[in-house]
């Protein structure tokens, strides 16, 4: 039995009681997460890019998954309109909460490993000096699936952080 205070649980039962300002930033950044991951890959068809190697099966499912991640995630940055939300109880501001730091660089790292698990593995510049053409389609390929499946569970632990922290910092009022 420990002595310590458990972490906040994900506060999911909050989601059907978010306002129309955050489904609104929810599906903006899907959609916004959807062109900047998938047009440059060439999961999402587009004259602008091609792809040597084609779309794997499980491709459309990471980015559709990256998708709805990144935008809860950042559906959490918005505040719901005056009056609206529950107030939380009043705490001071910390504006370098570690917690809130950790959940971006999760958000990040894992934004960026999507990118890379979805993409064409011989139009990565930095696989293909490292590997050259051939090494990359036998070594990078196969291990895209798992950088997949890791950037999805980061971008999962930053969403989760992210909601079940939505009211320890809440914003200042104003006196």
């Amino acid at each position: 039995m420990g002595t310590g205070t458990a972490p906040p649980a994900p506060d999911l039962v909050k989601l059907p009681a978010w306002q129309s300002p955050q489904w609104v930033a929810a599906t903006a950044g899907a959609a916004l997460t959807t062109v900047l991951v998938g047009v440059p890959t060439a999961v999402v068809p587009s004259p602008l890019f091609s792809r040597s190697v084609p779309v794997q099966w499980w491709n459309y499912p990471v980015l559709a998954a990256t998708a709805v991640l990144a935008g809860l995630v950042l559906a959490t940055f918005v505040t719901p309109p005056r009056g609206t939300a529950p107030r939380a109880p009043e705490r001071p501001v910390d504006q370098g909460d570690p917690a809130a730091k950790t959940a971006g660089r999760l958000g990040s790292a894992g934004g960026l490993l999507s990118l890379l698990a979805v993409g064409c593995p011989v139009y990565n510049k930095l696989v293909l000096v490292l590997l050259g053409t051939s090494g990359a389609l036998t070594y990078w390929a196969p291990l895209q699936p798992l950088v997949a499946v890791v950037s999805l569970v980061l971008l999962a632990e930053a969403a989760l952080r992210k909601l079940s922290t939505a009211d320890a910092c809440p914003v200042p009022v104003r006196r």
